[in-house]
């Protein structure tokens, strides 16, 4: 044991020279006394599972009082140690942070049977509202489960399968967001193994098959990549990127591609000194290969939520095969490997947060909204494993500020992302300067303005509307408290051996607001009478129609349109004539039905070239029809739905581009003559 403390000890020493590493030692003591005599089912002593937990946080660069925390994470839990005796021996800090990574011991609810999913969900509960507090909290939980999962092989087999689906499904996606791709990759292919260990084998004996002669190929491109940037005066170091098993499976399960197409893509990253050097050592690239398009992305200008920067671009070897180049600068690149961590300062035992760290842990308050609603354990662990599969996009608002939301977000989950209050008043949205649905898909690059009013509150149908567990959570709440939503069953207060924890809201940042009143003339305009906007109406007073509702038109005998909620209960009980009821719409709500045929000509992949073009144009196809023609031709009938005609007239033009496409017809859903359209392709 000694020998492995010794190697904490030395890796602390490296990281902070000048800290007095006391606390470390005394915490090694009081772990060694308190595990005395308890085995782990390896047939080693106990003690060194902590040793080995406190070198994980030390070799992430975490500081003393951190890995103090980490020899003692387990001593609540697993020894006759109580809280007080903790806090006595070590004071507020230290007790915190091993309070915050410790199970509830005990959990009773009445009338209710405790699963495991419950237990699973309640002590990820605790654990959060203590990493609210800080975030040191969730590093020890993930290097406790690093070291566990690295002698999984000691567990029985259904113990092993549980805790690989719970690491897949949630710490190595909180190491993700953490940004910390060391933890997150090694968590990753350890419960790969587990779970498919068929698999596993197969990836792994094939990466190994051609191991040599691909690392000869690499090596070549990374001294000529080399002497090209030298003689371009770019500073810069030129390594081979790892590819992780688990990765290449999912990469291999999600794309249809086999083995050896995933490997063929040579993997190469560049490290320069300085922001600048990245964007020189882009240039340097694409002058020697031809970039793949649409491959380059830019995570400088515009860094992921888990503070990851880098320049990604995809080019076109001598070979005919593509290779993917990565360009980071070293702060950059020191990011990527520690994340969070990268960003934790410790100076003379004070904390110090900086910008980066406070932006980066804006999804925390994400996790909080969670907590502070009163759903069921089952609804907050299914919330979190659908935020966590999920991709993202980023867009703007109108003053530029970039925002980062789930794919397949809408308006609306923008609204509830900027605040909560935004959200419940929600009435409209400007994508890019035009009205929009609520239910609008949004586009990485789109501009977004919210438009509210005092009068708006949520609608049932938003809870399908919306994608984000953070919006459905607020509006599921606000629904109970208007009492449109039964009242769930206030949470039941389980007993725990150790003092109960508080859970208190996080500061919110303050944020430029992308958000504008409707006001009464506003509204005005928003309004289309059977399709035409700009026409003089009035709004009854019944029922107070606003945008997001369904509404319906009436024609008064001045001749004047009165605007009503479509299900206006005065409305429906009053005598109308039905022949001056008009159809009524919000500018953005209406929809069209469209049908089109495409013609095209024998030529693979085309139907995935057609739904690839429609798909950033927001149009949701409602179905779809095959057909073969003469001459080895085919045609695809559509059916979809667009905003306006103009819209309409851009997906057949875009479809009209594309290779191999030789006839775009327009054709009348009701039957009329079909309408041939210019191709240009």
């Amino acid at each position: 044991m000694r020998t492995h403390f010794a190697k904490l000890l030395k890796q602390l020493k490296k990281n902070w020279a000048t800290s007095n590493l006391e606390v470390v030692r005394k915490a090694y003591r009081a772990a060694d006394h308190a595990h005395h005599g308890q085995i782990r089912l390896s047939g080693e002593p106990y003690i060194l599972h902590s040793i080995l937990v406190a070198q994980i946080l030390a070799k992430l660069g975490l500081d003393p009082v951190t890995c103090a925390a980490g020899l003692l994470h387990d001593v609540l839990e697993d020894t006759k140690m109580t809280r007080a005796e903790l806090q006595h021996e070590f004071g507020d800090e230290i007790a915190a942070l091993v309070d915050g990574v410790t199970k509830i011991s005990s959990l009773h609810l009445p009338g209710q049977a405790v699963t495991y999913e419950v237990k699973q969900a309640q002590n990820i509960r605790k654990m959060l509202v203590a990493t609210a507090k800080d975030v040191r909290v969730i590093l020890i939980k993930l290097a406790d489960r690093l070291h566990n999962i690295r002698t999984i092989e000691f567990l029985p087999r259904a113990k092993q399968e549980r805790i690989a689906r719970e690491t897949l499904e949630i710490y190595s996606s909180l190491a993700h967001r953490l940004g910390i791709n060391t933890w997150k990759w090694e968590l990753e292919d350890h419960a790969f193994h587990v779970l498919m260990p068929q698999e596993y084998k197969m990836i792994a004996a094939q990466v190994a098959t051609k191991r040599h002669e691909r690392e000869a190929q690499l090596n070549e491109t990374i001294e000529f990549l080399d002497a090209r940037l030298t003689e371009a005066e770019v500073n810069a170091r030129v390594i081979g990127r790892p590819k992780h098993l688990y990765s290449i499976f999912n990469k291999m399960a999600t794309q249809g591609k086999d083995f050896n197409e995933v490997m063929d893509i040579q993997a190469v990253r560049i490290i320069t000194q300085t922001e600048a050097g990245c964007y020189n050592a882009l240039g340097v690239v694409h002058s020697l290969w031809t970039p793949v398009p649409g491959r380059l992305k830019d995570y400088i200008a515009m860094p992921k939520l888990n503070m990851y920067q880098g320049i990604h671009t995809t080019v076109m070897r001598e070979n005919g095969k593509p290779m993917e180049i990565q360009i980071r600068s070293e702060e950059m690149d020191k990011t990527a490997r520690e994340g969070i961590a990268a960003h934790w300062i410790y100076k003379e035992g004070q904390r110090h947060k900086d910008k980066k760290l406070d932006e980066q842990l804006s999804w925390l308050r994400q996790m909080y909204e969670w907590l502070k609603d009163a759903h069921a354990p089952e609804e907050l662990m299914e919330a979190m494993r659908r935020d966590f599969k999920a991709k993202y996009l980023y867009v703007f608002t109108p003053k530029g500020e970039v925002k980062e939301l789930q794919s397949g977000a809408t308006p609306l989950d923008f609204a509830y992302l900027v605040h909560s209050d935004i959200g419940h008043h929600c009435i409209g949205a400007k994508v890019n300067g035009r009205m929009v649905p609520l239910r609008y898909h949004l586009q990485t690059g789109d501009v977004v303005e919210i438009l509210t009013s005092k009068n708006q509150t949520p609608h049932l149908d938003w809870v399908d509307i919306v994608v984000t567990g953070r919006a459905r959570t607020s509006i599921r709440q606000r629904l109970r408290e208007l009492g449109l939503l039964e009242p769930v069953e206030a949470p039941h207060k389980h007993r725990e051996a150790r003092p109960h924890q508080v859970i208190r809201p996080l500061p919110r940042p303050v944020v430029q607001q992308p958000v504008r009143n409707v006001d009464e003339p506003t509204r005005q305009k928003m309004i289309c009478i059977d399709g035409a906007k700009g026409l003089a109406v009035q709004f009854g007073k019944c029922c107070n129609a606003m945008p997001g509702h369904a509404v319906i038109g009436y024609v008064t005998k001045s001749m004047a349109v009165t605007v009503h909620r479509a299900d206006c209960k005065s409305f429906a009980n009053t005598y109308r004539d039905a022949a001056r009821v008009v159809p009524a719409s919000w500018e953005g709500d209406q929809v069209l039905e469209t049908a089109v045929r495409v013609v095209t000509g024998p030529r693979p992949n085309v139907l995935a070239d057609i739904t690839n073009a429609l798909r950033p144009m927001n149009i949701e196809i409602l179905r779809a029809q095959y057909g073969p023609g003469d001459n080895g031709s085919s045609h695809f009938d559509f059916v979809f739905e667009a905003p306006d005609h103009e819209t309409i007239e851009r997906v057949c033009r875009t479809l009209g581009t594309l290779n191999g496409i030789s006839q775009v017809t327009q054709l009348d859903v009701r039957g009329h003559a079909p309408r041939e359209l210019a191709v240009a392709g």
